[in-house]
């Protein structure tokens, strides 16, 4: 019997005396200094026999004195139970994804946009390294931390807040303090170092267990494991690159960076303030040439305008900000045989040429597959099986042959033709007028009925909550669904949902459940779920402003769809073409029947009624609505809503928390609502 052990077995009676409730406290803020100085600083002060003392002290006082445990104590890095799924959150600021490039000319037209955007107005940039992890957004609140979560796909994510605890860099409770900087966000790159990962990597051959690619994917994979415990065994580490305070005035990202320094939190020492654009570059060829050097991967460096009131003034456009870039370095690249040239066939039929290539390690993974885009780009470089072939990492991610060695070329090689059918169902493929692509017409072809299925239940699209990779294969697999129509008719077949291997009746409750409640999904989101070429959730919503029924949508001809603002030729012939299918408007007929919504809800009332022409901000979090929602609600009724208020702007939605937006409003006069009135302005 353990040490530990005993003490749980003998938990005492008496309470905690003031001088045990200070040893406690003595204890977790040293450890929390050395972990600070062992993953901040990389300088131990202590051998690793001590802290372990250390630990197991505090770990059985916890124990024996359950009344002191506390969730930002130093022995809440060992991971809990595991969890069955993980709760979506919202993330009270968009985390926007950057626009990248790879040329120097691209980035002097940046700073001349910038420049153009900002006046006479001096600025400087901020250069750090791109991390190659996976970022997360941390919430604290009193300086502790309360929420972890990943990106996702930038408004809402995975709270992953256990997983996240495990990491010893990102401290529980931050170790250094700043008066009124006690609630804030702070979001960074969580990543492996190259040895670390090696390392981990012989011990699991060792084991016989599967290895890992790359330390990239290795991380990313990490964050979405179900038990925490096993997070806490692999070797991860955080690096802050970015904070926000709805509470406290923040003025430049350079020196947010030294606040999270001195909160605790690892940021790179290699950030620097460059005054110009010519400095920008020379600090993006001195780490492109030096990123061997480092312990840990980078992928390019991160340009950002140091003011946030300035960044604020340049805004954002899509899913990016104007205010930074991320200038890529160039892509790796190897040499290898081309075995073949096979075809791979996507959600929406799209029919992509890959190359079946002679295995090569390349941009820190081993490449066996890669993509050759189309035909026009295989009959551009002239590939065909059996060349030896230039492999290169765009962006060090996607692998693509990039080039031939004709010089190496044996005898006889014959051109490469495109088939006349798909590979999987054998139905006609045919390329569109002025496109690259073919395409698969059998929307019913096995390749194009799983990924159909998945794109409808997507987050985005109906969010069917449950309908995984895995549950689409099993009831595709089963025969129990055939499109995504058949979802709105398993509850007819829950016995023998029941019947399947790993389903409970709790389970099986939930997805109809799931499968319920996308009944309620907006239009818009409707459209986008179907899978049509080219529409994606921005553009249904653009075809939904105009034509608020499928009826009028599927009657519309392309001339008429083309006069949507928004909506190119493109766009156009591919709705006409995707409603023209008989097939296709019999899923409409079935969607009709299982009580889907195919038509925009028109709000009608009193004098607010119509927000046609307004324009709204929203700021702070919302107890009845997450973004989204509120965004959907306002411009189903016209309105618009921007990131960031200017005079042109006609309301500001007002939630907890609300920050620099609102004071903005009080400055311009800008018509403020809390929630409230938000709610009956919009009902």
């Amino acid at each position: 019997m353990t040490e530990f052990t005993r003490s749980r077995k003998n938990l005492s009676a008496m309470p905690a005396t003031p001088a045990t409730i200070k040893h406690v406290e003595a204890l977790r803020t040293k450890l929390r200094e050395h972990d600070y100085r062992y993953y901040v600083l990389a300088q131990p002060a202590i051998a690793d026999e001590e802290y372990d003392r250390l630990m197991r002290e505090l770990t059985e006082l916890e124990v024996k004195y359950p009344e002191l445990a506390s969730t930002d104590s130093p022995t809440q890095r060992v991971g809990g139970q595991p969890t069955k799924e993980f709760a979506t959150v919202s993330h009270a600021v968009p985390m926007l994804s950057l626009s990248n490039t790879y040329s120097e000319e691209e980035l002097q037209d940046f700073d001349r946009r910038v420049r153009s955007l900002l006046g006479k107005e001096p600025f400087r940039y901020v250069c750090e390294l791109k991390f190659d992890g996976a970022a997360v957004s941390l919430v604290y609140r009193e300086g502790v931390i309360v929420r972890g979560a990943t990106r996702g796909d930038g408004v809402q994510g995975d709270d992953i807040t256990q997983n996240l605890k495990t990491i010893r860099s990102i401290p529980l409770r931050v170790f250094g303090k700043k008066k009124g900087l006690t609630d804030f966000e702070v979001r960074g790159e969580v990543y492996m170092e190259r040895e670390d990962f090696r390392r981990m990597n012989e011990e699991r051959e060792l084991a016989g267990e599967k290895t890992f690619i790359n330390p990239r994917n290795s991380a990313a994979g990490t964050l979405k494991l179900q038990d925490s415990k096993v997070v806490a065994t692999r070797p991860l580490r955080f690096m802050a690159y970015y904070l926000r305070a709805e509470r406290f005035k923040l003025q430049s990202h350079f020196d947010n960076l030294k606040l999270l320094r001195g909160l605790g939190f690892p940021v790179s020492t290699q950030a620097r303030l460059c005054r110009s654009i010519g400095e920008v570059t020379a600090y993006w060829k001195a780490w492109e040439e030096r990123r061997e050097e480092l312990p840990y991967d980078i992928d390019g460096v991160v340009v950002k305008v140091d003011l946030l009131r300035q960044q604020e003034r340049l805004g954002s456009i899509a899913k990016s900000p104007r205010w930074a870039i991320a200038f890529k370095f160039a892509a790796r690249k190897a040499t290898t045989t081309l075995k073949g040239i096979t075809l791979q066939v996507g959600r929406v039929g799209t029919i992509t040429p890959v190359a079946e290539l002679e295995p090569v390690f390349v941009g820190g993974s081993t490449v066996s597959r890669a993509t050759l885009h189309n035909e026009d780009y295989i009959r551009d470089l002239d590939i065909r099986t059996g060349d030896t072939v230039v492999v290169e990492k765009g962006g060090d991610v996607i692998p693509k042959v990039s080039a031939v060695l004709a010089e190496r070329r044996e005898a006889g090689s014959k051109r490469f033709v495109m088939p006349k059918t798909c590979p999987v169902c054998s139905s006609k493929i045919f390329r569109p007028p002025e496109e690259a692509n073919y395409y698969c017409e059998n929307s019913e072809c096995p390749a194009q009925v799983k990924g159909r299925i998945e794109h409808f239940a997507h987050r985005g699209a109906m969010d069917i909550e449950g309908l995984g990779e895995a549950i689409v294969d099993q009831l595709v697999g089963l025969g129990l669904v055939q499109n995504y129509t058949d979802l709105y008719k398993l509850a007819g077949k829950k016995k023998q949902l029941l019947e399947l291997d790993r389903w409970g009746e709790k389970s099986v409750e939930n997805l109809l459940n799931a499968i319920e409640e996308s009944k309620k999904k907006p239009f818009a989101r409707v459209l986008f779920a179907m899978g049509i070429r080219h529409v994606g959730a921005g553009v249904a919503r653009l075809v939904v402003s105009r034509f608020t029924s499928i009826d009028q949508l599927m009657e519309a001809p392309k001339e008429e769809l083309e006069q949507v603002q928004g909506i190119g030729p493109r766009i156009a012939e591919s709705i006409e073409r995707f409603f023209s299918e008989s097939h296709n408007r019999k899923i409409v007929q079935k969607l009709r029947e299982a009580k889907v919504q195919l038509e925009e809800k028109q709000k009608k009332g009193g004098n607010n009624a119509s927000l046609a022409g307004k324009t709204f901000v929203l700021t702070g979090t919302l107890a009845g609505f997450s973004r989204e929602e509120a965004r959907q609600k306002i411009e189903a009724m016209g309105g618009k809503v921007t990131s960031s208020v200017s005079k042109k702007t006609d309301y500001v939605v007002v939630g907890e928390e609300a920050g620099s937006k609102l004071e903005k409003a009080r400055e311009l006069g800008v018509q403020t609502l809390d929630e409230k009135a938000f709610v009956r302005l919009v009902q």
